[in-house]
């Protein structure tokens, strides 16, 4: 399993939070991490014809050949 472990303000994961909007995206862990399926994104992306995580973070921040996004 590989992961990118990215650090952002509670206001960037409430965002990333709201612009997600589909539970079967990410999963919220006990401790405040924000752990985001990279393959379950790019379908979510996809359908709706835009990318909510470059939007909010910009081009350079994702590595997207890792298998999740962590947020803390």
């Amino acid at each position: 399993m590989s992961i990118q472990d990215i650090e952002v303000s509670n206001n960037i994961r409430k965002k990333i939070i709201t612009a997600l909007r589909d539970d079967s995206v990410f999963i919220i862990e006990e401790n405040g991490d924000l752990i985001v399926s990279v393959e379950a994104y790019g379908v979510f992306a996809e359908r709706i014809k835009r990318s909510p995580l470059i939007e909010i973070l910009g081009d350079d921040v994702l590595d997207f050949s890792v298998e999740y996004f962590v947020f803390n």
